[in-house]
């Protein structure tokens, strides 16, 4: 059973008498008997791929002849983690089927079949088969997922800058499972009422931060794959500008969709990645028997995640899922012209900038658009508690104070800034408010108004220098303690 990044099995045969021409139409033949799409064949080997079944997405196998020895590999195709043995089992079918087929053929038969399919062949200087080629061949084992090399060069960097902010983030005190909300937020996180509100910045931080361990193994894993697969076709700049232009697009997306949802994970942009290549799939930019096994593989992958996120409880973002892959989609296809042509570096950079200026037009319409009353509610409850803090003054006034500086306090600073406060409660009916925040401000509200009346009591009685308003100012001391403990039980429960 194999397990990895993208589970294999390789084994090397020798030719034995053989010549490599046929042990060529040999095993070409037996993939043809196991009902294996061939793809791709040359003078050195072919690349074929098994069929799909509900056991299988699909295995590539590659055949390639180096001297007297064939190279033999079976490779998962989708991100699934463990083969169950699937490869081993391709790779002893393949060279069962051969040996059967072996003592079937003459050598006169084995000639023909050569030349019958010669004009079809990749001619060895033209073979890629030949050739090292940077992709998920590069990452052996663990410690070469972190590594930067030809080719799979900027997805480990950004795999291990995700790492590294998880620690730092867990050093700093920060639960590795189940991170508070505010230390989300104090990280980075995408928060409407604070993007909008200056925090820009967070359409960036939030794609590299990750709710608990768990998120950002999954995320890391979906990220290894995708940039194995991907890099080597986009190049570095390529890469990188895709994974950040759909990283903001996704936290924009989220932005728009979400009033107060706390959104982190690098997901957005993974997601973005998987559309970049299904845009590149839907062309011949690769090899057309390859496309049906990553097309079903990298499917499968993103039907399951969106359907898995319209799950009420899952608390997976969608939108930020919905807005990378459909500017995956978009930038993919932007791509194209300079994936054909990857000699001008005019037509690249190019693309990239004019990608980014899009996205800084649209990020900047966003801004300017979208409703902020979240945010706006937060900046004027501060001026609200500022407010309250200055007309509860007279409450910490020296007992030895006067009459008239006590009259002062409660007319001039009590009495207005409770009318005040009052206002800017009565100014928040015209903002989109949640329900539970409304309900807020109607209990504030009548906290304010027996505020009010309790000062205008208190302030006849002071000056009028009775106690018979006493009751009637215990009694409203009374509902405003109630309300009090209300609010603050409301806050204690969230």
């Amino acid at each position: 059973m194999a397990f990895g990044v993208s589970p294999k099995y390789i084994q090397d045969i020798p030719l034995d008498n053989l010549t490599t021409e046929q042990f060529l139409v040999l095993a070409m033949e037996a993939a043809k008997k196991l009902g294996w799409n061939i793809g791709y064949t040359s003078e050195t080997g072919f690349i074929a791929f098994t069929a799909f079944s509900m056991s299988s997405w699909s295995e590539e196998v590659k055949v390639k002849i180096d001297g007297n020895n064939a190279n033999l590999k079976s490779e998962c195709t989708g991100n699934q983690m463990v083969d169950w043995g699937k490869n081993r089992k391709n790779i002893e079918k393949l060279i069962t089927t051969f040996n059967e087929l072996k003592a079937s053929y003459s050598p006169e038969e084995l000639a023909q079949k050569y030349e019958e399919f010669k004009p079809n062949l990749v001619l060895k200087e033209q073979d890629f088969l030949s050739q090292e080629t940077p992709s998920k061949e590069g990452i052996t084992d663990f410690i070469s997922i972190f590594k930067p090399t030809p080719g799979y060069f900027v997805t480990p960097i950004l795999i291990n800058l995700n790492l590294a902010i998880f620690i730092l983030m867990v050093i700093s005190g920060v639960h590795f499972m189940t991170p508070a909300n505010e230390s989300l937020i104090a990280w980075g996180a995408n928060f409407r009422p604070l993007t909008l509100e200056g925090g820009w910045w967070r359409l960036i931080t939030n794609c590299f931060l990750h709710i608990g361990i768990f998120h950002l193994l999954m995320n890391m894993f979906a990220l290894v794959y995708i940039g194995s697969l991907l890099e080597p076709y986009l190049g570095r700049a390529k890469f990188a500008a895709a994974y950040f232009l759909t990283g903001i697009t996704a936290s924009i997306a989220s932005l728009c969709w979400h009033d107060l949802t706390i959104s982190a994970g690098a997901s957005g942009a993974i997601f973005g990645m998987y559309g970049v290549f299904l845009a590149m799939l839907s062309t011949n930019l690769i090899e057309k028997s390859a496309r049906k096994a990553l097309l079903t593989s990298i499917g499968v992958f993103v039907g399951y995640n969106i359907l898995n996120g319209l799950k009420a409880d899952s608390g997976i973002d969608n939108a930020a899922h919905m807005g990378g892959l459909l500017s995956g989609l978009v930038i993919g296809y932007a791509f194209i012209p300079s994936l054909r042509k990857p000699d001008e570096d005019k037509l690249k950079f190019g693309t990239i900038s004019l990608l980014f200026t899009l996205l800084l037009i649209f990020s900047f319409v966003v801004y300017r658009v979208l409703p902020n009353d979240i945010g706006t509610y937060e900046a004027k409850m501060k001026e609200f508690a500022s407010m309250e803090e200055t007309a509860l003054e007279v409450y910490s006034l020296p007992t030895n104070t006067t009459n008239d500086k006590l009259l002062y306090a409660i007319k001039d600073k009590g009495i207005v800034y409770w009318k005040k406060s009052i206002d800017l409660l009565d100014s928040f009916k015209e903002m989109d408010l949640p329900p539970q925040v409304r309900t807020n401000n109607k209990l504030l509200r009548e906290y304010c108004v027996l505020r009010l009346e309790c000062y205008e009591l208190l302030y006849k009685a002071i000056s009028e220098d009775t106690d018979r308003y006493q009751m009637q100012i215990d009694s409203y001391n009374n509902r405003i303690q109630l309300i009090i403990n209300e609010l603050g039980g409301e806050q204690q429960g969230k």
